[in-house]
């Protein structure tokens, strides 16, 4: 037995190494609902159970998990065709509005951390109760101001409780699912964020030219709130330190009207006994911690590369239309749908891909061998979650190089926006795949790694918008986005380097997030 176990573990990464260099093109073996399922030794589902909720039960606790981390993107995206009009009804400059967009990408980058440790040390649901407090007052107080400076606080009061939604959000992920099936949930979730990021310039555009402004404002308050009554009525605690596997009984804050549901279905396996919460001062460097990790940084960069480009990308896309195509602000706001619908469509497609790829990795890994554990410091992950990652960092490196060129030579708007909606499907695919792969390493910390994840991507965002009008203006819109499209080759070598060094590091390090 024992020289079988050595023997599958040594040649796990070596198997897997050869098997990333090749897609895979045979999914008739995927299984295709966890309900019908057979029972089988090398099923990558039998090996762990992260959660006694059954399938619709975690579909429903992750989409409204997922609604609320999209609630983040489109109050960012909702302020941007209000910019003019603000400015001039407080009677200051663009450029002092602007900051206000600065202000609150420094708060995203904070806040993340901090709620996101809290989460994980004190459950999910009194952190929502805070964000959601703090998100809907802000809203309400921007609705009401009559002033820059107040209208500069209150954004940074509203980054600090939308921020955190989306490292929360997957942080519930983590709680609920296996890496079986995780890929699909967070493309589910990414699918969402992608939706937000479409519409919210749209509904912005709307309302400011409809009922003006300040009416974003209360937009948001109504869908909020509406939303965080559901939360506090249906949501669940899914933290293991409060609730276990799912089968301990909530108490006060914890309990919410789903328990009375889930009670029916799990008779006799839900337990009286309650787990002390370990209610402590939220940790805001405990990020630091996952960046001093190579595997986790990799993946952070990864992502945080992307996401600095794309928002460079999406916030040139609104100005450069209106002065190079002299669109109205409505209709400019409707140019970003083609990159949300790409995206959206990528990251549902990227999610069940990774589930069909981990099921279909564990599956040749167990082989004529002993049964292959998909939880195991030796399998390899990282191998698994990037295949097909080289081909997106290149087309979307490729798409930045003729999104430039094309604003450069001002070619018709229709070749706009084709580069934009193969930006939008590819960064959207490299989204889902480091974000499921950032929780996979750290599932018991995953809201804290996302956190992590916040901090590095917020500030490479900021300084990405921030060099790009000045690079635009010193070497034209070509080259400003052919240096953008470099930065994205460097991912190359990134994901080449966590493939390979992946599973030794981790085998070497065995740091007690990688649990999943």
């Amino acid at each position: 037995m024992s020289s079988k176990t050595g023997h599958t573990s040594n040649s796990l990464s070596s198997t897997m190494s050869k098997d990333a260099e090749q897609p895979i093109i045979n999914s008739q073996h995927s299984p295709s609902s966890d309900e019908t399922k057979p029972e089988h030794v090398n099923d990558p589902t039998t090996h762990e159970q992260s959660s006694i909720f059954t399938t619709p039960q975690k579909r429903f606790i992750v989409l409204l998990a997922s609604i609320a981390g999209a609630f983040s993107t489109l109050c960012s995206y909702i302020y941007y065709p209000a910019l003019v009009p603000i400015a001039a009804e407080l009677g200051v400059s663009i450029t002092l509005v602007n900051l206000t967009i600065a202000s609150y990408l420094v708060v995203a980058a904070i806040a993340p951390a901090i709620m996101g440790s809290m989460a994980d040390q004190s459950g999910r649901r009194p952190i929502y109760m805070l964000m959601f407090a703090l998100f809907i007052g802000a809203n309400v107080g921007i609705a009401l101001q009559t002033s820059f400076p107040a209208l500069l606080v209150l954004r940074m009061l509203q980054s600090a409780g939308s921020s955190g939604l989306i490292a929360v959000a997957y942080g519930v992920i983590a709680d609920v699912t296996t890496r079986s099936e995780r890929g699909g949930y967070c493309g589910m979730f990414d699918l969402l964020i992608q939706f937000a990021l479409s519409i919210g310039p749209v509904i912005g555009g709307s309302i400011t030219q409809q009922l003006g402004w300040r009416w974003i404002f209360w937009f948001l308050v109504i869908l909020t709130s509406s939303h965080f009554l559901l939360m506090l009525l249906f949501f669940p605690e899914t933290q293991p330190k409060i609730v276990g596997d799912g089968s301990l009984k909530a108490r006060g804050v914890y309990k919410s009207l789903f328990c009375v549901f889930q009670s029916r279905e799990i008779k006799g396996r839900q337990t009286d006994a309650a787990m002390k919460p370990r209610i402590s001062w939220p940790n805001p460097f405990a990020c630091l911690r996952i960046l001093g990790n190579k595997e986790s940084l990799i993946v952070i960069l990864l992502y945080s590369i992307t996401y600095a480009v794309k928002m460079a990308l999406q916030a040139s896309l609104g100005v450069q239309c209106v002065e190079i195509y002299q669109l109205d602000y409505l209709t400019a706001g409707l140019i970003y749908l083609p990159a949300g619908v790409s995206g959206a469509v990528a990251a549902f497609l990227t999610g069940k891909y990774l589930d069909r790829t981990y099921r279909r990795s564990v599956a040749k890994l167990s082989a004529g061998q002993e049964s292959v554990d998909g939880d195991s410091a030796e399998f390899p992950i990282e191998a698994t979650r990037l295949k097909g990652a080289y081909v997106l960092i290149i087309a979307s490196a490729l798409g930045s190089v003729g999104y430039g060129l094309a604003l450069m030579t001002k070619a018709h708007i229709s070749v706009m926006i084709i580069m934009q909606f193969m930006i939008g499907l590819t960064t959207s695919g490299m989204f889902t795949m480091s974000a499921t792969l950032l929780t996979d390493l750290n599932k018991n910390q995953s809201a804290t790694a996302q956190g992590a994840c916040s901090l590095i991507r917020c500030l490479g965002a900021g300084a990405a918008i921030a060099a790009m009008q000045p690079l635009a203006d010193a070497a034209g819109l070509g080259w400003c986005f052919a240096v953008f499209a470099l930065l994205l080759v460097i991912e190359v070598p990134l994901v080449w380097l966590i493939s390979i060094r992946g599973v030794r590091w981790r085998t070497v390090s065995s740091p007690s997030g990688n649990n999943a």
